[in-house]
């Protein structure tokens, strides 16, 4: 066993070019799952849906226990909401009577596989937009990420029961009018619970857009750590550390 997992945390942790491969496929893996959650979601439950759900369940538990056997902290794993995340997708798409809809809380681990410094890394290295729009790019995945958890929430607890809620759309509408306030009013969310779940993507909602808001208008600057603070962001011009007067050398576009 201890090959295996000595092979496994060079896959998840290693720096090499197979281990950056495997992840930007990881990566590739969680966004096709969360469109073919929207996509079938439209769909009759066909024999041939459920066949492919049972393979992305068992793909997605051999990941889920490859993380769990590489951890330095295995019990620790499990105060992580991205980790509870892999369980419910595993038992949604293992038990699709459990409601498909708690499929979409998969695209949490598209969130926890950006946010690993080794992928941020390579993303850096391999793409001058990517560079250039970190921030603005990463605020727009934590808000798209919690558009598309809510909407499979919404759909996960109202679909059958609220006949507003007819397919994955109708509860990314829903998502989408509660979050920027405009409120049409033709669909809602009965009962307390419902009341809560608006509620949430309201603040929460807001609060992430009013981000991702700022970040796009705000000056642009460039990550460059100071030697002395550690200061990471500066004016694209900047010849000393705001924070410490420590003097810089930015390299710009004419730098060899």
């Amino acid at each position: 066993m201890r090959p295996l997992s000595t092979g496994l945390a060079g896959l998840y942790e290693g720096s090499t070019d197979r281990a950056h491969r495997f992840r930007y496929g990881l990566l590739v893996f969680d966004i096709g799952t969360v469109i073919w959650v929207v996509a079938t979601s439209f769909l009759p439950r066909h024999a041939w849906i459920e066949g492919v759900d049972v393979g992305l369940g068992l793909v997605v538990l051999l990941d889920f226990l490859a993380r769990l056997a590489i951890s330095r902290d295995r019990f620790g794993e499990f105060r992580h909401l991205s980790t509870w995340a892999d369980i419910a997708a595993v038992v949604s798409f293992l038990a699709p009577v459990v409601g498909e809809g708690v499929g979409f809380l998969r695209i949490l681990r598209t969130l926890r596989l950006l946010r690993t410094y080794q992928l941020l890394d390579r993303m850096r290295a391999d793409s001058a937009l990517f560079r250039d729009n970190e921030d603005a790019i990463l605020a727009g995945t934590n808000l798209a990420v919690f558009v598309f958890v809510m909407t499979g929430i919404v759909y996960a607890t109202q679909h059958g029961s609220n006949p507003a809620i007819g397919n994955a759309v109708d509860a990314l509408y829903f998502t989408v009018t509660s979050l920027t306030t405009t409120g049409y009013g033709d669909i809602t969310l009965p009962g307390t619970s419902g009341r809560l779940i608006s509620v949430a993507v309201m603040i929460f909602g807001v609060t992430l857009f009013l981000r991702l808001a700022q970040v796009l208008f705000r000056p642009p600057k460039v990550r460059f750590p100071c030697p002395a603070c550690g200061l990471q962001r500066h004016e694209a011009d900047a010849v000393h550390c705001k924070a410490c007067g420590t003097r810089l050398a930015i390299p710009d576009e004419g730098s060899d």
